[in-house]
Order: C-alpha cells, then sequence, then structure tokens
C-alpha cells in the first residue's frame, strides 16, 4: 500500500491555442471582406420644389453648359478663365457686392466649372450664391 500523498496537479486552460485560432479567423475575415468603393456608389440628387423664377434686380445668372461653356446674364463668355468670368461676373452685378449670384449648371456639367464660377464669383466681391434647380414635376 502506498500511503503517500499524490501531488495533483492544478488543470490550468492554455489560451495560446485558443488565441491562435481567433487571430486566423479574424485575419480570414479581414481578407475576405469586401469594401464598398466610391467609384461604385450610385448617386442619386436632391430636385428641390423652387418657386416660379422672377426677374429680380439684384441677381446675377451665370449660366454652365454641359461642355463647360459659361453664360453671364445670357451673354456668351468665350474665355473660359476665372479672371474673365469674374470680371463680367463685376460688370453684370448691378448692386455690386449686395448681388445674389444664381449658378444655373447643367447636369451633365464638370464640376470644376461650377467650382471655378463660385471662385470667380468670390473674386469680384459678390459672397450671395445659390444654385438654380428644377422642381420634381418639371424632371419627370
Amino acid at each position: 500500500m502506498n500511503f503517500r500523498p499524490r501531488r495533483t496537479e492544478e488543470p490550468e486552460i492554455n489560451l495560446i491555442p485558443f488565441i491562435d485560432v481567433l487571430l486566423v479567423v479574424l485575419i480570414f475575415l479581414m481578407l475576405s471582406t469586401t469594401f464598398s468603393k466610391f467609384t461604385e456608389m450610385q448617386l442619386t440628387l436632391p430636385t428641390a420644389d423652387a418657386e416660379q423664377m422672377r426677374n429680380r434686380p439684384k441677381e446675377v445668372i451665370i449660366t454652365i453648359a454641359a461642355d463647360g461653356r459659361y453664360a453671364v446674364d445670357k451673354t456668351a463668355l468665350e474665355d473660359r478663365s476665372v479672371d474673365a468670368i469674374a470680371s463680367a461676373l463685376a460688370g453684370a452685378a448691378p448692386a455690386g457686392g449686395e448681388s445674389i449670384v444664381i449658378i444655373s449648371a447643367d447636369a451633365a456639367a464638370p464640376h470644376q466649372s461650377v467650382i471655378s464660377a463660385m471662385e470667380a464669383a468670390r473674386r469680384a466681391g459678390l459672397t450671395q450664391i445659390t444654385f438654380a434647380t428644377q422642381s420634381a414635376a418639371a424632371g419627370k
């Protein structure tokens, strides 16, 4: 008979294999996840119920065509530079710095053309800028 007390080791949980498995699952999920790309986003731009256009004496309308041509108060501009647009806006502004610039851009107009028109208005000292929209009923 063996009456010596036995040493019993306490069971311990080995966490290293568990962490290894979790890291492998994490890496798998990171590699297999698809991220949405900004070039694949489908945008639906909002429409606005705009009031009927009225002839207001303090307004200057700058029109931007789909190919990037500009017209200030229905007068076509030959030069598309920001300085030329700014001088045309300054000449067409009846109330000076109090005039309101209405940018009426085609839906297919380049974004840079709209930004150039805004920069030209800033250079001309015209700080009140708004955008022309079409009503939701007219767009259908």
